[in-house]
């Protein structure tokens, strides 16, 4: 029996928000907490350093009973037994190869070799890998972990201190309107992972919350982008002008299919994403939860 508000952690989009603002969590009946980390912090909980990203959050253990992150950590984590992959639905993120507007770097394929800044084992690691695989060798492709996670690297970047970085959803935004140049798309796909055991009914009154807030978010964007603030380090505040950003992640109520896991976790083994090429054992059917809405 459940002994707890269902907790939920945001993950730089909308719905969240939204759902909360028109009522759609409490319309459900959901008893429900927001475990926000990064306004709370001043994006400190966001500045760990070289080789920490998302997968080593699932390692140490989330305490959320719901997060986000890319789908292939998402993957790999819950076919180690750091959670269950829901597989019902998945959202889909811009994401961008930046550079300085003055910076001498001017196609991809100038990226050889040039240090791009990325969240270790995190959407940016795989999204940067899949764009730029398409204009070099592998072995030319040199991605930084030192950097830290999302918010430190768009600092640094921002401040002229690293030539190029990878950022996803708000930073994305923010990068666009401060003139960043963007030299490709790496826009991917997102993954649901369910951590303990959380009411599964409370799962179905989460998604169905989000769904409602997903067909707001397509008819009005311009009402809501203004709680990507929410999830953003306060020193950035004045600098933001969120009625020039676009909805950010979108929310795809479509299977996250065996299919897509099987292939997704053959593209991490073919380039060595894992060092020691431990991708779980666990089986699609036994990482994975599906739920009828």
């Amino acid at each position: 029996m459940k002994n707890h508000k269902f907790i939920i952690q945001p993950h730089f989009r909308l719905h969240e928000w939204v759902a909360e603002e028109k009522g759609y969590f409490k319309d459900e009946g959901l008893d429900y907490d927001f475990m926000e980390t990064i306004l709370s912090t001043d994006g400190k909980a966001h500045a760990q350093g070289d080789k920490f990203g998302a997968m080593q959050t699932f390692e140490a253990g989330r305490k959320s009973d719901i997060s986000c992150a890319c789908h292939w950590t998402v993957n790999v984590a819950a076919a180690k037994g750091h959670g269950r992959l829901y597989s019902d639905a998945y959202s889909v993120s811009p994401c961008g190869v930046f550079v300085p507007a003055d910076s001498p770097i001017k196609t991809p394929a100038d990226l050889a070799g040039v240090p791009v800044s990325v969240g270790y084992q995190s959407g940016s690691h795989y999204a940067t890998i899949q764009a730029l695989e398409q204009y070099m060798p592998l072995d030319r492709i040199n991605l930084s972990y030192k950097e830290g996670m999302l918010f430190g690297r768009m600092e640094l970047l921002l401040d002229g201190k690293i030539p190029a970085c990878t950022l996803f959803s708000g930073p994305y935004y923010f990068a666009e309107q401060l003139g960043l140049r963007k030299l490709t798309d790496c826009t991917f796909m997102m993954a649901t992972m369910l951590t303990g055991d959380p009411d599964l009914e409370d799962v179905r009154k989460y998604f169905r919350a989000l769904k409602r807030a997903q067909r707001d978010i397509d008819l009005r964007p311009e009402l809501y982008t203004h709680y990507f603030k929410n999830e953003f380090p306060k020193r950035f505040h004045a600098m933001m002008d969120t009625r020039r950003w676009g909805p950010g992640e979108r929310i795809v109520f479509e299977p996250y299919s065996r299919a897509v896991f099987e292939e997704s976790r053959e593209w991490i083994k073919e380039r060595g994403i894992f060092e020691d090429g431990d991708l779980g054992a666990k089986s699609y059917d036994n990482a994975v939860v599906s739920l009828s809405l």
